[in-house]
């Protein structure tokens, strides 16, 4: 399932497939020919769907689900009920969490589209949500993908170089984490800070802004016995909230201070609007960046307090289109490419370290294709759009020094498997699944410090 050769939206990798014996070529189908075949109308009779044991190989079983789900699709932003309940019938017979990740991933994709019929009914989501049903360890997921991928790590190589350049030698440091809250970020920042000797250390501080109290209480701790070890004068200043009730007086900034802050997967929660949905499933596609409110207002205040660096980590994926269509089509695109290393992380086995990863990704898959208005908060946006927003609002790109890409590099090679790789974007540094960029790290400063 590489995206080894994609040249478009429109195009869907449909290979690196695995068998039990070995790992497939992949294919490439274009939705809009897909869409238009007159074996995917919008209509009951489609023919019956074969079964995982009707002798498709995994390539035509890939292709089949990708019409599915696209039929499927559809019918649902048509608010055909039965036409989508048909196709989710035949999905349910030839997708599977257990399976390949093709099938794996079509099970996903197929569960949003449920659960976005199932919506128009608020009182039935709810209960089918609240009803004793077993919820997503997102703490567990994320400790796993930090295990078994190099995405953090690499990001946290860039973001550790770069803020020790741009606050090197100054006597007071205030960084402000707007989303990580991991120790594995800021353990080896505090060391680094520490290496030029008793008389250069700077009183550092850091600001953690999260809503889970718990991770803030774990990661004060840790970093206070961190500094206490290192003979460095540090307060840790947790903030219980989200990005959305973030003000000034809570961030406790002081004159004097160095200031910096990072967002690790965590800004594009501030894109959610009650924007209009458009259920038109036809392709057409804007790479206008929207004008968003909130996020002018948040990045007014950031540049009010002058950082000197703004470390900004995100998908490398567009998911904030108000069209049904690019949002799924783009999905696919992505979550292709996480699922495929996924599965050669595990080496295709089942355990339950990758069925938590990837029910932490349905969770996203789910708010990216049933969530609308304020309750999708899955709005990722590629660079060149973020660039595009950093720029509006005052800030300038920071050159990423040849250094720090070479030690993002070393992280990266450092994790099996094969299959991940860098790359540089006009003032971005990206790490690729194969070719497909999947997250991409920016550093920033403000024009007028």
């Amino acid at each position: 399932m590489s995206m080894k050769g994609m040249n478009s939206y429109q195009t869907v990798a449909l290979g690196n497939l695995w068998d039990e014996k070995s790992r497939l070529s992949f294919s490439e189908v274009d939705l809009t020919d897909i869409l238009m075949k007159p074996d995917v109308t919008l209509s009951l009779s489609l023919p019956p769907s074969p079964t995982t044991n009707d002798g498709l190989n995994p390539q035509e079983r890939g292709v089949k689900l990708i019409q599915l789900l696209l039929t499927c699709a559809n019918h649902v932003s048509a608010g055909n009920l039965h036409h989508a309940d048909a196709c989710l019938c035949q999905l349910s017979r030839l997708a599977a969490i257990t399976g390949d990740p093709m099938q794996r991933l079509c099970a996903r994709f197929a569960s949003a589209l449920a659960a976005r019929l199932v919506k128009r009914w608020p009182g039935l989501y709810k209960a089918l949500n609240n009803g004793g049903q077993v919820s997503c360890d997102v703490d567990r997921a994320r400790s796993v993908f930090s295990r078994a991928f190099p995405c953090l790590s690499f990001a946290y190589a860039i973001i550790n170089r770069t803020l020790i350049q741009a606050v090197s030698g100054e006597p007071e440091i205030h960084v402000i984490d707007l989303s990580s809250g991991d120790s594995k970020l800021w353990v080896p920042f505090i060391r680094a800070l520490a290496d030029g000797g008793p008389d250069e250390r700077p009183c550092l501080k850091i600001t953690c802004v999260s809503r889970n109290k718990e991770a803030q209480e774990r990661l004060g701790a840790r970093l206070v016995k961190e500094a206490e070890s290192l003979k460095m004068a540090f307060q840790f200043n947790p903030v219980n909230a989200g990005l959305r009730e973030l003000t000034l007086d809570m961030l406790q900034i002081k004159t004097g201070e160095a200031l910096a802050l990072t967002s690790i997967l965590g800004l594009h929660v501030l894109l959610a609007e009650d924007d209009r949905v458009d259920a038109n499933f036809g392709l057409r596609r804007s790479n206008d960046v929207k004008e968003c409110k909130r996020m002018n207002e948040f990045l007014e205040m950031v540049k009010s307090i002058g950082p000197k660096a703004i470390l900004l980590v995100e998908q490398e994926s567009n998911h904030n289109s108000n069209r049904l269509v690019d949002r799924f089509v783009e999905g696919l695109h992505f979550y292709s490419a996480l699922f495929d290393s996924i599965d050669a992380a595990f080496g295709g086995l089942s355990c339950p370290d990758r069925t938590v990863l990837e029910e932490m990704l349905g969770k996203e898959i789910e708010n990216i294709v049933a969530g609308e208005g304020m309750d999708r908060e899955a709005r990722h946006e590629e660079y060149s759009m973020w660039a595009v927003r950093f720029t509006r609002a005052g800030f300038r790109p920071i050159r990423l020094w040849y250094e720090v890409m070479e030690e993002a590099r070393r992280v990266v090679d450092g994790y099996g498997p094969g299959g991940f790789k860098i790359t540089s974007q006009k003032g971005s540094l990206m790490i690729c699944w194969h070719d497909r960029p999947i997250y991409a790290v920016s550093a920033w400063n403000c024009i007028s410090f």
